[in-house]
């Protein structure tokens, strides 16, 4: 663990991707295919049990390992060897049986994803959740949709907030199908023929996969990485989902905005007055941590004929990094959404600011039923320049030649809340999970 993962890496995931998880989950492997192999009849059954018993991350020192696995450029080689060490001459001989160091990595591996992942998935589902409250509870509450930073068109707050909820929910999906299908127990031998087993090679990684409670592949997947792929892409994906969230928040809780704010913290060592947006800030460096990691996972590929020359090694604390920065992006949206403290009347202030010119769509394809799309239009815009030089743009429009709006009409269309029942009906679509993607 870095000097700085504590504040950025919740408990859970640091203790599920720590050097000590790795190495319970490489032990895992090991007594998993002792266990296999003796139920298959490859390795006599009266050895298995002390293999297994030679299975316990406190006989070992993962860094220690790590130090020794400089030579042989993987810790699996030197953990084989210190297992054999603590026994007989015969149980020796059957340890790591038929396998070699990628089966027992690439394992570890899947198996430090599924235990990193469930945490992460339960994250994901509480910020929908969060979302989802807000959705509901601002579903017609007007704010100002904008668009290159710039306001352009009223929207909903409720539908920004459903917004939200379907990435967290399409990211929650892509987690929980990589997490179901696509971590795979790893075993091969040498160069994925499963040689030294002979013919029960394929018995023995059934058994192996079902001990390890992982999915069984069809075959070997040493150079055949679609699997970490996915859970790059999945881990990128949740991460993009909740920085877009914390993003938004930033920009929404800057001072000349001021529409929402994280509801404690964000303390500055100097300025006695700021309430910095301290979560959002977390989570948004969680999630490009995410990214940065997923990238050398999605970009790993080729690998080599039988086996890679570095892009596998590249993998480990890449897939520990993605897991690390999209648990943190996944923790903070949880946090964020929780506390987050909204308020509708500076929503309606800040569409005020324009003097109405936030409306001048609406208003244009008001008149556009009267005089057509492109005369509105240019009517619309002539107005809005006439505005810049001190004339309110209500004025400007009723004084407009041939816009054809009545006076009451040119209100309804300058008013913000009005014509967004699409927007409410879009986040009611959401809400009861409809149709996305």
């Amino acid at each position: 663990m870095t000097t700085f993962a504590p504040l950025f890496v919740p408990d859970e995931i640091a203790a599920a991707v720590s050097d000590r998880a790795w190495l319970a989950a490489m032990l895992d492997a090991e007594r998993a295919l002792v266990r296999a192999e003796a139920s298959a009849g490859v390795v006599p059954a009266h050895v298995a049990g002390a293999i297994a018993g030679r299975c316990d991350p406190k006989l070992y020192d993962a860094g220690a390992l790590a130090r020794a696995g400089r030579a042989a450029g993987n810790p699996a080689e030197p953990l084989v060897r210190a297992m054999r060490e603590g026994l007989g001459a015969e149980a020796a001989g059957f340890a790591h049986w038929g396998a070699t160091s990628q089966d027992i990595l690439d394992t570890a591996a899947m198996l430090v994803a599924k235990r990193a992942l469930r945490p992460i998935g339960a994250w994901l589902g509480e910020a929908a959740g969060e979302c989802a409250s807000l959705a509901r509870a601002h579903r017609t509450t007007p704010i100002a949709g904008r668009t290159l930073l710039q306001q352009a068109t009223p929207t909903t707050f409720g539908l920004k907030a459903a917004g939200w909820l379907l990435g967290l929910r399409e990211a929650g999906a892509l987690v929980e199908a990589v997490s179901a299908r696509r971590l795979r127990a790893q075993l091969g031998g040498a160069v994925g023929s499963l040689a030294v087993l002979g013919a029960g090679g394929p018995e023995v990684a059934r058994l192996y996969a079902r001990q390890l409670e992982l999915v069984e592949p069809l075959a070997p997947w040493h150079t055949e990485r679609s699997a970490l792929i996915e859970l790059g892409a999945a881990l990128a994906t949740a991460a993009a989902a909740c920085a877009k969230i914390s993003g938004d928040v930033v920009l929404l809780a800057q001072t000349e905005v001021a529409e929402v704010r994280e509801g404690a913290g964000g303390a500055s060592s100097t300025m006695p007055h700021k309430r910095n947006p301290a979560v959002s800030v977390r989570t948004l460096a969680c999630a490009a941590g995410a990214r940065r990691h997923a990238a050398t996972l999605v970009a790993g590929e080729p690998h080599e004929h039988e086996r890679a020359a570095g892009a596998w090694q590249a993998e480990w604390p890449a897939i520990t990094g993605a897991l690390e920065g999209a648990g943190g992006a996944a923790a903070g949206a949880r946090e964020l959404l929780a506390g987050l403290e909204v308020d509708p009347a500076r929503m309606r202030r800040n569409l005020d600011l324009t003097g109405g010119l936030v409306m001048a769509e609406r208003v244009t394809y008001a008149a556009a039923g009267r005089v057509g799309l492109i005369e509105a239009r240019r009517l619309v815009t002539a107005a809005a320049e006439r505005s810049q030089g001190g004339v309110t743009f209500r004025q400007a429009l009723a004084e407009s030649d041939g816009l054809g709006l009545t006076p009451a009409e040119l209100d309804a269309a300058l008013d913000p809340a009005a014509g967004l029942e699409s927007a409410a009906a879009l986040v009611d679509r959401m809400l009861d999970g409809g149709e996305s993607g």
